[in-house]
């Protein structure tokens, strides 16, 4: 079998080709300005096939990663139980790729959480700040260093349903969780199918694109609900789709804090084939107590975790 270190390599050698791609056009606008017609249209036929020739390459590269994403992954997961939790402009596609790939892993699927715009909006913070105070188990906790309304968040939904990094049981009674998920719930804060979400080992956070500029502080809210969340269970990881880690997208916003970083793992491009595998790679590395930052965008220190 390729190891992923192989498998890396030829990744590498595809973004490569891309950007080889990228400086010959560049070359030929450049050369070419000026020149006679004949010879310009022949240029760009032969720029035309050769990046006809990249995109095929790229192609090739997605589909052998889908094809070996079940040798890489078989049992990586076995018998885990995986929590997906999804923000506003999450891909469908994303998270039903990502899901497929947990199946692949042997993971078991134990629901599915949406967070809302109305979560992640500046405005809503004090009312999520209340409904968390008024909703936090009989005996239970919160840390108290974490203020805003994402780490709050984070920290009791890891509490509600994360099981015990310790001992893999609940941390709270399942009436106590059906309580605090129905309050939030009903503050329009998230959204579920009732009776199809319980308690996990390990979770992933599905967003989506970069963060448009006016986004305000949304990317904090997230980053900072994935961090205290984390803390609660055995491993979350945070992924999204090219561009995410850049301007004020949640996975930027990790990466650009140390405190977040040490306690999240990235991935910025689960839109990819490579990147839905390193998401499971990445989880299971997070029951060794590893974090890491993969991918493709600014502050990712490698591809996939190391095999």
């Amino acid at each position: 079998m390729i190891s992923l270190r192989q498998h890396a390599i030829s990744l590498v050698a595809v973004f490569l080709a891309l950007a080889v791609g990228v400086v010959l056009g560049s070359g030929f606008v450049a050369d070419t300005f000026g020149s006679s017609s004949d010879a310009q249209d022949k240029r760009e036929q032969e720029l035309r096939d050769e990046n006809q020739q990249l995109t095929n390459n790229v192609n090739a590269a997605n589909n052998f990663d889908t094809a070996i994403a079940g040798r890489l992954l078989e049992g990586t997961l076995r018998d885990r139980p995986v929590l997906i939790v999804t923000t506003p402009g999450a891909d469908e596609g994303d998270v039903a790729a990502v899901k497929e790939n947990l199946n692949k892993s042997g993971a078991v699927f134990n629901g599915q959480l949406a967070l809302t715009d109305e979560f992640v909006s500046d405005q809503s913070a004090e009312k999520v700040r209340s409904i968390i105070d008024q909703s936090i188990p009989p005996g239970s906790t919160l840390r108290t260093e974490l203020t805003d309304s994402g780490g709050r968040t984070g920290d009791l939904l890891g509490l509600l349903l994360q099981l015990s990094p310790r001992d893999a049981e609940p941390q709270v009674s399942g009436s106590e969780t059906d309580a605090g998920l129905a309050a939030l719930k009903q503050g329009g804060f998230v959204d579920y199918a009732d009776g199809a979400v319980s308690p996990a080992q390990l979770a992933i956070i599905v967003t989506g694109n970069k963060f448009a500029e006016d986004s305000g502080a949304r990317g904090q809210v997230v980053a900072r609900f994935a961090a205290a969340f984390s803390e609660r269970g055995a491993g979350t990881v945070l992924v999204g789709r090219t561009g995410s880690a850049e301007g004020s997208s949640p996975i930027a916003v990790v990466r650009a804090d140390p405190a977040l970083n040490a306690q999240v793992s990235t991935v910025d491009n689960v839109d990819q084939a490579t990147g839905r595998i390193t998401t499971v790679l990445a989880l299971s590395d997070e029951l060794g107590d590893k974090h890491g930052a993969y991918g493709t965008g600014p502050g990712a220190t490698a591809i996939a975790p190391e095999s």
